[in-house]
């Protein structure tokens, strides 16, 4: 028999050992067959959450996509503080070309090709409208003052700004990328257009028998959060309130990940000027995905 003050030890050894090897992950395993595509509702959205897996992913020789569903063009705070005037509609849309430059800048930082860089132009502001009033026929964006894809550049020049339309564009997007982890805002973000882009991916993934894992992730967390606010490096980020149904796990950066996630958000100078402190707080040694969209 072993000695009683022994055994104790023993326990806790193998108790570790245990919990260690129980330990939930936030993601699988990213290598080279892993195909991640980020949906991001804004320019922005896709470095806050999801810097340090992109980079992961390309580092272990897996291929990376974004799509944006918007083009960030809704912004008149933005507008007003960056060109120094009341938006018109065409001074919106030449905005909205701005931020999707920012996007490129960024995610080239982060080692996205320009391949994987893809944009629909869906009305910033409006994507929830899209999803109930405007399934079929086309909504009038307040901003651009058009129901159209206004972007030359983007997937789809042209589309309705329709509910059915949206999905259709997610769809032909999932079957260019053929994902195998897509990336997705939560339904429970305080953001109108980050709710309506997490739904349409919950109803694609689920009209279709998705074959592609999903994990999900909030940036418009609560008040106050992320708290702290500012640049905190080497600090873990903290749980959303709205998250807490949800009960994200941490995927953490390695200190160069953080160094280039830093520098994606910097690309984004029209929303650094806007909301600095709020971008930076990303800026953490992990990121939070969670298994479930919403609540239990």
């Amino acid at each position: 028999m072993l000695p009683r003050t022994l055994i104790p030890l023993g326990l806790v050894l193998l108790a570790a050992s245990a919990g260690a090897r129980a330990a939930p992950e936030a993601l699988p395993t990213l290598d080279a067959g892993t195909s991640l595509l980020v949906v991001s509702p804004h320019p922005d959205d896709e470095t806050l959450c999801c810097a340090g897996v992109i980079q992961r992913v390309l580092g272990a020789g897996g291929r990376v996509s974004i799509v944006w569903v918007t083009s960030g063009d809704g912004s008149a705070l933005g507008m007003l503080l960056v060109e120094k005037t009341l938006f018109d509609a065409a001074k919106m849309r030449a905005y909205g070309e701005e931020r999707m430059q920012e996007a490129r800048t960024a995610t080239a930082a982060l080692g996205v090709p320009a391949a994987g860089q893809l944009f629909l132009g869906y009305p910033d502001g409006g994507l929830l409208e899209l999803l109930g009033e405007y399934r079929t026929h086309p909504y009038a964006s307040r901003y651009t003052r058009t129901t159209t894809v206004p972007y030359a550049d983007a997937l789809f020049p042209g589309h309705p700004y329709t509910g059915e339309s949206l999905a259709q564009d997610l769809q032909s997007v999932i079957e260019r990328v053929r994902p195998t982890l897509v990336l997705a805002p939560s339904p429970l973000d305080g953001h109108d257009d980050h709710r309506a882009a997490g739904l349409a991916m919950q109803s694609l993934s689920a009209r279709t028998h998705a074959q592609y894992t999903m994990r999900y992730w909030i940036v418009h967390g609560g008040e106050g959060w992320p708290s702290p606010r500012g640049l905190l490096r080497g600090v873990p980020l903290v749980p959303a309130p709205r998250a807490a149904p949800l009960h994200p796990l941490p995927f953490a950066l390695l200190p160069a990940e953080e160094d280039r996630k830093l520098a994606a958000v910097r690309a984004y100078r029209t929303q650094l000027q806007v909301m600095e402190p709020f971008l930076l707080s990303f800026v953490r040694s992990t990121e939070l995905f969670s298994v479930r969209a919403t609540g239990p």
